[in-house]
């Protein structure tokens, strides 16, 4: 049953750059989720980056920045919510330090942290969703991104909302808290460490049989979406919220329309 609207919790969704950009989709999918939870869902026109490119590349001025235009965006919402660890762990564990020092930004930073999670973790440990109604033909495989496995401690939430998908089979994939080898301005300050670890990546995924690779973060998914593709491996990639919310019956990234 519905909560009635008074008791419904507000979600601001961080829709993050790369879905914007790459793959719409996933913040539908992250919508329905949300709503089917009994959440409140608005998505702010003023959200922008999360800084989190310019803070690993050493830029913390412009990170600064751009932290203050997400604070400033979100902060009147009950929680924060993105389908992305690497976006919702720089909110969540960044934040506070890069801007500690600011008088008028710092207890502010800290509010907003407590109250950003990641999209699944949100889901399953702060809202208590046990199950989804969903449907899914066939056998996936799942990689642990870095940020949200090693940072938030994703790794058992999204497992357990697959094992209650109608039709869907998981099949371990060996190695899969082990970097895709994106690692954001990674991939392209060392192209060719990147290529050789997605490859032994992608080795992994297709040993697992599995038709369809998920994960939590696009950038990771696009990054072996890629590679899986030059290889000409017929290996779907799919963000794990497109599956959980019954929404995986369009192209997969990388296909056209």
């Amino acid at each position: 049953m519905p909560l009635p609207s008074e008791a419904r919790p507000r979600v601001g969704l961080f829709v993050t750059c790369l879905v914007d950009f790459f793959r719409p989709s996933v913040g539908f999918a992250a919508i329905k989720l949300l709503e089917d939870a009994g959440c409140t869902v608005d998505v702010p026109e003023s959200q922008t980056c999360c800084g989190q490119p310019a803070y690993n590349s050493g830029d913390r001025s412009d990170a600064a920045a751009l932290a203050r235009r997400v604070v400033e965006a979100f902060e009147r919402y009950d929680y924060v919510v993105a389908p992305s660890g690497s976006c919702a762990g720089m909110i969540r564990k960044h934040y506070p330090a890069l801007l500690r020092d600011d008088p008028d930004w710092g207890a502010r930073a800290d509010a907003l942290a407590a109250r950003t999670h990641e999209l699944v973790s949100f889901l399953a440990d702060v809202l208590g969703v046990e199950a989804v109604d969903a449907a899914f033909a066939g056998s996936v495989t799942y990689h642990d991104s870095c940020s949200g496995l090693r940072e938030l401690g994703i790794r058992e939430q999204p497992r357990r909302l697959l094992g209650t998908v109608e039709g869907l089979t998981l099949r371990e994939l060996a190695d899969a808290d082990v970097c895709c080898g994106f690692g954001g301005t990674f991939c392209v300050k060392y192209p060719e460490i990147s290529n050789a670890i997605v490859g032994a990546k992608t080795e992994n995924i297709a040993a697992t049989g599995a038709g369809t690779l998920l994960a939590g973060d696009l950038g990771c998914l696009l990054n072996m979406a890629g590679k899986l593709q030059r290889e000409g491996r017929p290996v779907k990639v799919r963000h794990v919220a497109e599956v959980l919310a019954g929404m995986a019956d369009g192209p997969a990234i990388g296909e056209r329309s």
